[in-house]
C-alpha cells in the first residue's frame, strides 16, 4: 500500500489533510509532519523516524512537502537517498495532488510512476478562470 507523509512549516500540513478528509472521506496511512517555528531541521527528521517505525517495511512512502527545498523536504531527502523505490518525495504539495495520491494508494505503480503522475496532476490543479470560459458548474 502506499502511505503518505504530508508535511510542511507551521499547521499547513494538517490544514490540508483535514481538508481532503472534507471532500475524500477520512484515510488510512497518512501522516502529518509539522515543523514549528523554534525548531531546528533535526527535529523533522527524527519525527519522519517516528513515523515511519510506525509503518510496515514493504509498503512505498511518499514525502509530499510545502516547499521544494525547505526544511522538511530537505529532511526527507535522505530516505529517499537511502531507498529511491520505497520512498518518494515532492515539494509543493497541493489539494489535487492530495487528492490524487489517495486514489493511487492501492494500484501497482512503481514510485517513479507515482510521482510522475502526481507532478503531473498538480499541475492541472492550478489554473485561472476568465470570465466565459468554464460553465461545467
Amino acid at each position: 500500500m502506499l502511505r503518505l507523509i504530508v508535511a510542511s512549516h507551521g499547521r499547513m500540513a494538517q490544514e490540508l489533510v483535514e481538508s481532503s478528509f472534507m471532500i475524500f472521506g477520512r484515510q488510512e496511512g497518512i501522516e502529518v509532519a509539522t515543523f514549528g517555528l523554534n525548531e531546528n531541521p533535526t527535529s523533522i527528521k527524527e519525527r519522519y523516524q517516528t513515523i515511519l517505525a510506525r509503518m510496515p517495511q514493504d509498503d512505498l512512502i511518499v514525502f509530499l512537502c510545502d516547499l521544494f527545498g525547505g526544511s522538511p523536504f530537505n529532511a526527507a531527502k535522505t530516505f529517499v537517498d537511502d531507498n529511491p523505490k520505497r520512498f518518494g518525495l515532492i515539494g509543493g504539495v497541493n489539494l489535487a495532488m492530495l487528492l490524487e495520491a489517495y486514489m493511487l494508494r492501492k494500484s501497482d505503480k512503481t514510485m517513479a510512476e507515482i510521482i510522475t503522475y502526481l507532478e503531473e496532476v498538480s499541475r492541472y490543479g492550478v489554473n485561472h478562470y476568465e470570465s466565459g470560459d468554464y460553465d461545467a458548474f
